[in-house]
């Protein structure tokens, strides 16, 4: 039952694409490419840092838990946006939206607290490199992580709660692909301004602050990169911290657009657009650059792969 609404729940309608209809097939396409690269990637990432002990590290363990979250946090939105991309009937179940916009506030909070330690992380490696065992401990990096959970789970009790008590008055058409705040707030019949207000508090706090650190973060890096007297080895570290910085960005610099952008009609069109964004192309992009020149998880891949058929062979032998 809805008590705001005092009255059995219905089923919410998400619009998505519908007054575009041509473009369902492709980005239905498009969309179940990216959702399957995520999970390979994400996956492959999670069993190589828990399978390979020279992975055992504080990166790798902030690596392994950003993997979980852009595999859950895809698994939340992407399934049910592929069906309703095929079908004339685009609804999710009033329980379905309540999950849905619970467990995607609460993976992507944690996400915007995990990178901001991740990037700690790095800020440590390359501007304290003889006293990085010291200070990133495997106790202070698995606190930084519960830390992350931690408010990323409660602030997303609180935000469903605020938004999901709003009377909507039969209103049941969300103008989105998804459950998220920003598109439920717009169902409401009454004022709002409170719940706009507490919603952009929010934001700065998990949106606008971490990526400012991690700006800061990145400007010692880089500082300290330059101190690098071979030229390779400057370029390589620039590389890496470039393509670090360019998926940080785009998630904060999308999620920045949609939550703290004054509400207007237009900027709920665009704001729609842009939370693919967030919701899509970084979880898939996250494992090829925190991997792609990391010579650890290619040695830890190869050794992964050699182990195959022996563990095939074995298994056979045994049936």
């Amino acid at each position: 039952m809805d008590l705001a609404n005092g009255s059995f729940s219905q089923d919410f309608i998400l619009l998505g694409f519908s007054d575009q209809p041509w473009l369902e097939l492709p980005l239905f396409v498009v969309f179940l490419v990216f959702y399957i690269l995520t999970i390979l990637g994400n996956v492959t990432i999670i069993l190589l840092c828990r399978l390979d002990p020279r992975l055992h590290t504080p990166m790798y363990i902030f690596l392994t838990n950003l993997s979980l979250l852009d595999l859950c946090y895809t698994t939340t939105t992407v399934p049910q946006m592929l069906v309703n991309l095929r079908s004339t009937r685009r609804t999710i179940s009033y329980g379905g939206c309540v999950a849905q916009l619970f467990i995607f506030l609460a993976l992507g909070s944690t996400e915007c607290i995990l990178l901001m330690a991740m990037s700690f992380d790095r800020f440590v490696a390359i501007c304290r490199p003889l006293h990085y065992s010291t200070i990133m401990h495997h106790r202070l990096c698995f606190q930084l992580v519960a830390i992350s959970w931690f408010s990323g789970v409660s602030t997303s009790v609180l935000q469903s709660t605020w938004t999901l008590k709003m009377p909507r008055c039969g209103r049941r058409r969300v103008n989105h692909f998804f459950c998220e705040v920003p598109a439920l707030l717009k169902l409401s019949c009454v004022n709002t301004v409170a719940n706009e207000a507490e919603l952009f508090f929010i934001s700065i706090l998990f949106l606008l602050i971490p990526m400012t650190l991690i700006l800061i973060s990145y400007c010692f890096i880089v500082r300290s990169v330059l101190r690098i007297p071979l030229v390779k080895g400057r370029r390589r570290a620039f590389e890496t911290c470039g393509s670090h910085l360019l998926v940080v960005l785009l998630f904060y610099g999308t999620a920045i657009y949609v939550y703290l952008k004054p509400p207007s009609p237009i900027s709920m069109e665009h704001g729609k657009m842009v939370s693919l964004f967030y919701g899509i192309i970084t979880p898939m992009l996250n494992p090829i650059i925190y991997t792609l020149r990391n010579k650890d998880v290619h040695r830890a891949f190869l050794g992964l792969v050699s182990k195959v058929p022996s563990l095939m062979g074995s298994l056979l032998g045994k049936v």
